[in-house]
C-alpha cells in the first residue's frame, strides 16, 4: 500500500497523481482536501482544509521560520493532521508520497513511514525545505536529469529520481504543428489557476500587435476552453503558457512550438523552469510578461524554434518511470 498526499492548491499535484496511478502496480490511497476525480478507482481519504477559515494574525504559521504552514490553534489543520496520522496507524503504508507539504513529510517520517517527496524547482534552501528534503527516502523530480537543478547539494542529487516530465497528454502523441490556413495563424494562451501578473488590457493589446495571428485565451480569469484543451493546443501553431510543471509537460507532450512565461511563485519555481528551458534551447522563454509590441518577434522565434526539442523534456515515459520507482521503493 502506498499513501499519496495531494496538496489542494493548483491543479498540478492532482494531475500528477492521476497520471501516475495509471501505471502503479501497488495499491494507492490518496489523501487530500480536493474532491476525488470522477474516474478515481482507489480509496480517497478526505482531509479538512487548513486554510479555511484563514489563520489569525497570531497563528505563527511558519513556526518561527522552521516550517511553511502549521498554524496554531487551527481546527482544520489539527483535524487534517489527525486524519493522516490515524490512516497511517490503521493501514501501515509501505511508502508515503507527499506532493507537496513539509509538514506532512515530517509527520509521516516521524510515524516511521519512508517518505518520497515530489520535488519542486526553484530556491529550496530555506530551513523547512532543507529539513523535508533531508529526511526524505527519495526525491521524485518530474523533469529530466539533463535539466537538473544546478544548486542542489550532492546529498539531494544522490537520492533523486529524475523521471522527466509527464502529463495526461503523453499518449498518443500528435504530429508536427499544423500548417496555417487562411490569412491568420493560431496561438493559444494558456494561463494557470495560481494567478497571472498580466499587463493591463493584455488580450486586446497583443491581438492588435499581432494582426496575422488569431489568439485564444483560456485558464485563469479567462476560464476553461470551450474546445477540449488537448484538441485546442494540438491545433495551435504556437502555445503561450505559464511555466507551471503540469502546463509545460502538456505542451511538451504535444510538441507545440511555445513561448513559456514565468509567473511569480513562491521560491521562484517558475523562474527556475524557464531558465532551464532557455539553457537547453527547448522553447522561447520570458521571465516576465513581454510588452505587446514584443509579441510579433516572439511568435516568429517560436515558429522557428519548432517543437521537436520538447522530446528532451518529456519523452512520454515519465509517468511509467515514476511509477516503477515508487513500486520499487514501496517493496523495500
Amino acid at each position: 500500500m502506498i499513501g499519496y498526499y495531494v496538496h489542494h492548491q493548483g491543479s498540478g499535484h492532482l494531475a500528477r497523481l492521476t497520471n501516475l496511478a495509471r501505471h502503479l502496480r501497488s495499491p494507492v490511497t490518496a489523501l487530500s482536501s480536493l474532491d476525488a476525480p470522477s474516474d478515481w478507482r482507489g480509496e480517497w481519504v478526505p482531509l479538512a482544509r487548513d486554510d479555511d477559515p484563514p489563520p489569525g494574525s497570531n497563528a505563527d504559521i511558519e513556526a518561527h521560520g522552521r516550517l511553511h504552514w502549521a498554524p496554531l490553534r487551527h481546527g482544520g489543520y489539527t483535524a487534517r493532521m489527525a486524519t493522516i496520522s490515524a490512516w497511517i496507524a490503521t493501514h501501515r503504508p509501505r511508502l508515503m508520497v507527499v506532493d507537496v507539504s513539509v509538514e506532512v513529510t515530517l509527520l509521516a517520517r516521524t510515524l516511521g513511514v519512508p517518505v518520497v517527496v515530489v520535488a519542486m524547482r526553484g530556491e529550496r534552501a530555506d530551513p523547512a525545505h532543507e529539513l523535508a528534503y533531508d529526511v526524505a527516502q527519495a526525491l521524485l523530480a518530474p523533469w529530466p536529469a539533463e535539466f537538473a537543478e544546478p544548486h542542489w547539494p550532492e546529498r539531494w542529487i544522490a537520492k533523486t529520481v529524475h523521471t522527466g516530465a509527464f502529463s495526461r497528454f503523453d499518449a498518443p502523441r500528435v504530429g508536427p504543428a499544423p500548417a496555417a490556413t487562411g490569412t491568420q495563424r493560431s496561438v493559444t494562451c494558456l494561463l494557470g489557476g495560481g494567478g497571472a501578473d498580466l499587463p493591463a488590457r493584455f488580450a486586446p493589446s497583443v491581438a492588435a500587435a499581432t494582426p496575422d495571428w488569431r489568439w485564444t485565451f483560456c485558464g485563469g480569469d479567462f476560464g476553461p476552453s470551450a474546445i477540449p484543451l488537448r484538441d485546442l493546443l494540438a491545433a495551435s501553431q504556437v502555445v503561450v503558457t505559464h511555466a507551471g510543471q503540469n502546463a509545460v509537460a502538456e505542451v511538451a507532450a504535444l510538441r507545440r512550438p511555445a513561448v513559456v512565461v514565468a509567473q511569480p511563485r513562491p521560491h521562484d519555481e517558475q523562474l527556475a523552469t524557464v531558465r532551464a528551458l532557455a539553457a537547453g534551447d527547448v522553447a522561447v522563454t520570458c521571465e516576465r510578461w513581454p510588452a505587446a509590441n514584443d509579441w510579433p518577434a516572439l511568435l516568429a522565434r517560436a515558429v522557428a524554434t519548432g517543437g521537436t526539442s520538447w522530446s528532451r523534456w518529456n519523452d512520454l515515459q515519465g509517468a511509467r518511470r515514476a511509477a516503477d520507482a515508487l513500486d520499487g521503493l514501496g517493496s523495500l
